[in-house]
């Protein structure tokens, strides 16, 4: 507690901000506890055909996302650029020899300008390369976020938030990163087609009147439903502009196994995840990640979807009320994340 490190001032602030800010509020009214109850009984009463990893855990508890925006927390440095880099290097198909452009962690290269990476990544197949693109889509969308609800200023108790051009700048101009930022945004492009590709697939699931959005208030779930599928309706007007088709379309045997592993490296992100220090980042890289993984669970079970029977449950596919919250949710953070660099193009002119 003597050494100088430990009385740096500055390092100490930035701590007791992070952990401030980063805080979960887990404020819930009796009212919804009481419907949490309800929801669980109700849930335990369907047939399901997925589990998902920790929704039964004893550690898992509800969050009201409301009292939770997504913006910055002031986790950053070392600790969060570790669990990025353990999300690439070990989920990405990637050998360790190839390293990342503009990665802190990896040796030093000298005149390396990254593009030794782009080489080895274009030699992989389709499936490989779409993988990356997603997870790098993934991680533009989150640091959009931050620059976009930034913590500008602290008086007196009322913090002010903000979109901060200075940091969108430092993580997305192509003079900041080498050429890397444009492509970190076209990645993050890819991704919102991705996922709204799934929920013009996912629209026969829920349009089927056997499925009810249950939260034991009947008006309400019917109002809901109703939303839910004017948004369909809305994604199935716009023209797509991939065909996943494509994918895992080689010999059966190859196609799933590579399946799985798409299946088991989004459960290794989703582990990851619980190593972020800060819980309210924790809590929306999960949910996206989730979001995500729900999404190309979708994309590739479209035959089970088109067989679903109308009036009855089906064996052949199933979303369970989390993955529903989270395949909402993300699509939701992607279609902010779209609004947010419109925005900061117009900041950007107006600076300049």
């Amino acid at each position: 507690q003597y050494s100088k490190a430990a009385n740096n001032s500055k390092e100490l602030e930035d701590c007791e901000q992070a952990n401030k800010l980063g805080a979960v509020n887990s404020t819930l009214s009796n009212q919804s506890k009481e419907a949490f109850i309800d929801w669980a009984r109700y849930d335990d009463s369907q047939d399901h055909f997925c589990e998902l990893d920790d929704e039964r855990s004893p550690d898992a508890q509800y969050v009201d996302l409301l009292l939770n925006p997504e913006r910055y927390t002031g986790y950053k440095g070392p600790s969060a650029w570790r669990v990025w880099n353990s999300i690439y290097e070990e989920n990405c198909f990637k050998p360790r020899s190839v390293y990342r452009p503009l990665n802190p962690l990896a040796p030093s290269r000298g005149g390396d300008d990254g593009e030794s990476f782009y080489t080895w990544l274009e030699g992989l197949c389709l499936e490989k390369r779409v993988f990356y693109k997603l997870i790098s889509g993934l991680h533009a969308s989150i640091n959009l976020h931050l620059c976009a609800n930034y913590l500008l200023e602290e008086t007196w108790g009322k913090p002010r938030w903000g979109p901060n051009v200075k940091e969108f700048t430092r993580r997305f101009d192509p003079a900041e990163t080498k050429g890397e930022g444009p492509r970190r945004l076209k990645n993050l492009y890819f991704l919102y087609l991705i996922e709204l590709r799934a929920l013009s697939k996912v629209a026969p699931y829920f349009e089927r009147a056997v499925v009810d959005l249950y939260t034991g208030n009947g008006h309400e779930d019917a109002e809901s439903k109703a939303l839910l599928l004017d948004i369909f309706r809305d994604t199935k007007s716009f023209h797509m502009h991939f065909d996943e088709k494509s994918m895992f379309a080689g010999d059966k045997k190859g196609a799933k196994s590579l399946k799985e592993e798409f299946r088991l490296h989004f459960k290794n992100i989703s582990r990851i995840m619980d190593c972020v220090g800060c819980d309210k980042c924790r809590l929306w890289g999960k949910l996206q990640t989730q979001g995500l993984g729900t999404a190309l669970k979708i994309l590739f079970s479209e035959k089970e979807i088109q067989s679903l029977p109308e009036n009855s449950p089906s064996k052949g596919f199933q979303l369970t009320r989390q993955e529903i919250v989270a395949l909402v949710n993300a699509f939701g953070r992607l279609s902010t994340s779209i609004k947010e660099l419109q925005n900061f193009k117009v900041l950007l002119q107006q600076t300049r």
